[in-house]
Order: structure tokens, then C-alpha cells, then sequence
């Protein structure tokens, strides 16, 4: 029996981070880690189509700084600021807490793996056969200097009877080397034979640590 761990987990202190950066006493924990959840399904219902693969959340004493990385931030701002003050606003009656927005921009979309995941996930609901998809994705994320990438489905792929897994790797994606840089990502296809699930892990150079642009876009409180 295969004895898995997240990527990501498995790193955080090493070279990864916290997506929930906070502190609570045990009596409020469940409260605040439930309400990261709500903020964390909203924004990525109201952010459906702006690429969004994290968002990290603060908390201090009675406000909320929610963090919000995305490949079109244009989508996430809107019309004058006019879509992110919204979504403030809403996330501020659901917590009823101060709430502060920060949008960062991700260069690279194709060296995202959470971003590489839900594009074959939407191809694959598209009806794009599952192999086409995922070798286009490994080329293209390979294209991007990329050391290394693997591509796993699993589910009744192409209609099949039987659902199956397949995966296909390109280059080097070691990991067990806590050092190494791999993003990892998860994405369910909803398709009309039933759901697909795509897990795609990238290894990135360690100067692609740094991906995001810095200094984003903060919404202020009124």
C-alpha cells in the first residue's frame, strides 16, 4: 500500500509556507479555521474564471488580511476597483471582521501547478481527449524551463467502462528531496461519464521560487 503525502505539507518550514497564518486559543481554533474555509470557497466561486490557485489568510485580533494570487488580475479588480471592493464588502459581512484585500499577480501561469491542473480539468470537460491534454500541458510547462513535471488522471478516462490512472513525467520531479522546489496541485474534471481527478507536480528552478510579482494591489477600508 502506497504511503502518500502532500508535496506541500510535507515542506512547510523547509522551503514552503503556511496558506492560514494565524494564532488562536483551542476555544476559538475551530471558529477561525472553519471561517478560512468560507473565505477561501467564496473567492474562488466569485473568481471562477480569473485563475486564482491560492489564497492565503492573516489574521490580527478583529481584522482579516486575505491574499489572493491570480494570472489575470484584471478580472479580480474589475472596472475601477469596482469588483474587488465588492468582494471586500461581502467577506466583511460573512466574518463580520475588518477586512483587507491584497491581489498579487502570478507571472507564469504555466509553471503554476494548481493552474496546470484546472486547465486540463477544463479541457477534459470540453471533451478534449485525456492524453492530448496532458501531454500539451507537460510541453508547455517543459517550454517554460521548468525541470520537471508529472501529470496523473485518474477516473473513467475517455469514457471508458473501468476507471483507471494514468500518468505521464517529463524531466526530473524528485520527492523526496525536501530541498526541491515542487509545486503540486488538484483538480476534479467534472465530465459526463463522472468525475476525473488531476494531480500534477512541478519542479521548478529555485530562482522560480519567486514568482509572484511583489507589492500588489491592496483595497483599502472605508
Amino acid at each position: 500500500m502506497g504511503q502518500k503525502v502532500n508535496p506541500i505539507g510535507l515542506r512547510v518550514t523547509v522551503n514552503k509556507n503556511w496558506r492560514s497564518r494565524w494564532y488562536a486559543e483551542k476555544k476559538v481554533f475551530g471558529d477561525c479555521f472553519h471561517e478560512d474555509l468560507k473565505i477561501r470557497d467564496m473567492v474562488k466561486r466569485r473568481l471562477e474564471n480569473a485563475a486564482v490557485p491560492e489564497v492565503l489568510v492573516e489574521r490580527y485580533a478583529n481584522r482579516v488580511r486575505v491574499t489572493i494570487f491570480t494570472a489575470r488580475p484584471g478580472i479580480v479588480i474589475g472596472r475601477k476597483g469596482e469588483d474587488i471592493e465588492k468582494l471586500r464588502e461581502e467577506l466583511a459581512r460573512m466574518t463580520s471582521k475588518e477586512v483587507y484585500l491584497e491581489i498579487k499577480e502570478i507571472r507564469n501561469a504555466d509553471l503554476n501547478a494548481q493552474l496546470v491542473a484546472e486547465n486540463i480539468a477544463v479541457q477534459l470537460e470540453r471533451r478534449v481527449s485525456f492524453r492530448r491534454a496532458m501531454k500539451k500541458a507537460i510541453k508547455t510547462t517543459m517550454d517554460m524551463h521548468a525541470l520537471g513535471i508529472k501529470v496523473a488522471a485518474g477516473g473513467r478516462l475517455g469514457g471508458a467502462e473501468l476507471a483507471r490512472r494514468e500518468s505521464y513525467k517529463e524531466g526530473k520531479v524528485p520527492l523526496h528531496t525536501l530541498r526541491a522546489n515542487i509545486e503540486y496541485g488538484f483538480a476534479a474534471a467534472h465530465t459526463v461519464a463522472g468525475e476525473v481527478g488531476i494531480k500534477v507536480w512541478i519542479c521548478k528552478r529555485p530562482e522560480d521560487e519567486s514568482e509572484v510579482k511583489g507589492g500588489g494591489r491592496r483595497a483599502a477600508i472605508s
